[in-house]
């Protein structure tokens, strides 16, 4: 079930209704700077993201020809859909800014930086994907971050 959030942004208070989270983000790359992009989604495709369905594990960004995709990301095919032909992980354009797309490709040509998808919710109505500059983790990387995890949890426990 999609989970509401409240924040307060420039205008007061903003409903956001989440749709799906990639913990697995933040386990596997060190993010970086985050952005906000609208997507390009077809009708049963927001009906199906209503219902809270949506798997950003896989997925990525890439920017082609000046314009930003989110490849990879599986949207299954709404319930109540008709139409038998419908390819569930279809890339999909990303809505950003010029200057946030040229900023983006500067990036990416830097070695080891990627695009990866961290949540996708609802914000005033509208699809939208967070997404983070990130680069990836190694083996003993990640092994050393669960250990930082697990002291910090200890020192909770220790001071409740």
């Amino acid at each position: 079930m999609p989970q509401i959030l409240y924040t307060t942004g420039m205008s007061g208070t903003e409903h956001i209704k989440q749709i799906t989270v990639n913990r697995a983000a933040s386990h596997n790359y060190e993010l970086y700077d985050r952005y906000e992009a609208g997507i390009v989604l077809k009708g049963y495709e927001v009906k199906s993201l209503r219902a809270g369905a949506m798997n950003i594990r896989d997925g990525y960004v890439v920017i082609k020809n000046n314009e930003a995709f989110l490849v990879g990301a599986h949207i299954p095919p709404y319930s109540h859909m008709t139409s038998e032909r419908y390819d569930p992980t279809r890339t999909r354009k990303l809505l950003l800014n010029r200057s946030e797309i040229d900023r983006l490709i500067g990036r990416v040509k830097e070695k080891g930086f990627t695009l990866v998808p961290v949540r996708a919710y609802f914000k005033k109505g509208l699809a939208k994907l967070e997404f983070a500059v990130a680069k990836g983790r190694k083996a003993f990387d990640k092994r050393e971050q669960i250990k930082k995890k697990d002291i910090e949890r200890e020192q909770r426990r220790g001071l409740s």
